[in-house]
């Protein structure tokens, strides 16, 4: 499923528009929402005629062997139906209501915003939305078990997944036990590692761990390819918008209920929509979940944050496939990644686990591409900075990931207008994380 080549052009792809010729149309799978905005588009943007679910401009799509094409549009039509039936949703939203613990506040930082005041007491007020509070510790509940009611629908009784700080497949585990599905879960040794207690809470939980030499990068290839090899039996449980058509576009819907309390909780607050929403990125499901809400929104400015690793140069190790990367195609879509002179994917660094990927959102990278999406990075010492800054200053444990978008903080504020609302979006807590902070 991997296809490390760098591409240029494909016959699947529709010819590139020139700069101010046409609008940007944002391509959705249009079975259950289509969002667009008018902005002027740079040359790399791509206007489709025809609209083709999967398709984000040029990114997305389905760059697969024949042997998945069948299991991927059965996979197509049981997410689309379950979008119109009222007892999956009625069920998923009880799920979320009573076993994830949704909706996740929305926390004024008083402390934070303080920091970030000038000389004359002003500057602007920061939020968090607190998915670390959710059940297991971050946001990834939302999708593990909607994907879990979606895989009993389709009659299996088997999962396969793979994580890489852990989050995801406690999450799994936990929710493959609550309703009865065999769970196995690949993680890279690396990332063991890094995050031990995690692996013994996906096994306490009943999930079987088979560890994978190397990073997440190496455990999404191996359960990949274990998946093809029991495609009839196992459902394939992802846990990231990356890959190809309908994972991306399904697991950022199942993941948009962040972006959706979002808005109604700011409604509540102060009566209208943020100003500046802020999140980190690694293949980009916690940025989509908080910003897919509000890409109609121009006014609202959406930022993301990616790994920058020991520096800043390009040649130094990073996770930054947005800033840094190029298009090409890996594990079925095509998308911004890091790869060399020879389409091959290079070596990925973060403090991290969670962001050390090579590829990102189809979608992402599309709103990259637009203009839409501001992308920039942190280094692991910045996002190290920022981990302790919450931790000192609210109380809140951060996971590393999230630290990355706190600490992008220090730059922004003080650029932005007194009273500007700005939402981070508190992606995971950082308990896994203390003795890797502290060295």
């Amino acid at each position: 499923m991997a296809c490390n080549i760098r591409m240029v052009s494909l016959p699947c792809v529709r010819k590139v528009i020139p700069a101010g010729l046409e609008p940007v149309i944002l391509n959705t799978n249009l079975n259950f929402r289509s969002t667009s905005f008018t902005k002027k588009p740079n040359s790399h943007v791509v206007q489709e005629k025809t609209p083709t679910p999967g398709k984000f401009g040029i990114f997305g799509g389905k760059f697969v062997p024949e042997i998945l094409i069948a299991p991927l549009e059965k996979l197509e039509a049981e997410f689309n139906s379950i979008l119109e039936d009222h007892e999956f949703k009625a069920e998923l939203a009880a799920a979320l209501r009573d076993y994830v613990g949704r909706e996740t506040p929305l926390y004024h930082a008083h402390n934070l915003t303080d920091r970030y005041k000038n000389i004359n007491g002003e500057g602007p007020e920061i939020y968090l939305k607190r998915e670390d509070l959710g059940h297991g510790g971050s946001y990834k509940m939302s999708n593990v078990i909607a994907q879990a009611l979606l895989a009993k629908r389709m009659g299996q009784k088997s999962v396969i997944t793979a994580t890489s700080a852990g989050n995801h497949g406690v999450a799994a585990a936990a929710v493959c036990a609550k309703y009865s599905l065999d769970c196995t879960i690949f993680i890279g040794t690396r990332d063991i590692q890094r995050n031990p207690s995690s692996v013994q809470r996906m096994k306490l939980l009943g999930a079987q761990v088979k560890a994978v030499d190397g990073n997440f990068q190496a455990a999404v290839s191996e359960s990949t390819r274990s998946w093809i090899e029991n495609l009839e039996t196992v459902y394939y449980l992802a846990g990231t918008a990356v890959g190809p058509h309908p994972i991306p576009t399904m697991v950022r819907e199942f993941y948009s209920v962040i972006g959706k309390e979002t808005r109604k909780q700011a409604i509540e607050k102060w009566g209208g929509v943020p100003d500046v929403l802020v999140a980190c990125i690694g293949t980009g499901c916690n940025a989509l979940g908080l910003f897919h809400e509000f890409i109609g929104d121009e006014s609202v400015r959406m930022i993301g944050i990616e790994g920058g690793g020991v520096g800043s140069n390009t040649r130094d190790l990073h996770s930054a496939s947005l800033v840094r990367g190029e298009v090409g195609v890996y594990h079925g879509a095509m998308c911004y990644l890091l790869q060399d002179g020879d389409g091959q994917i290079i070596r990925t660094e973060s403090v991290a686990s969670g962001l050390e990927f090579p590829g990102v959102s189809p979608e992402l990278s599309f709103l990259k591409d637009s203009g839409r999406l501001e992308c920039y990075t942190v280094t692991d010492q910045e996002a190290l900075d920022g981990y302790k800054r919450l931790c000192h200053l609210e109380g809140i444990i951060p996971a590393l990931e999230t630290s990355h978008a706190f600490a992008y903080l220090e730059k922004l504020c003080p650029t932005l207008s007194h009273g500007a609302k700005v939402v981070v979006n508190c992606s995971g807590t950082g308990y896994n994380d203390v003795f890797q902070s502290s060295k």
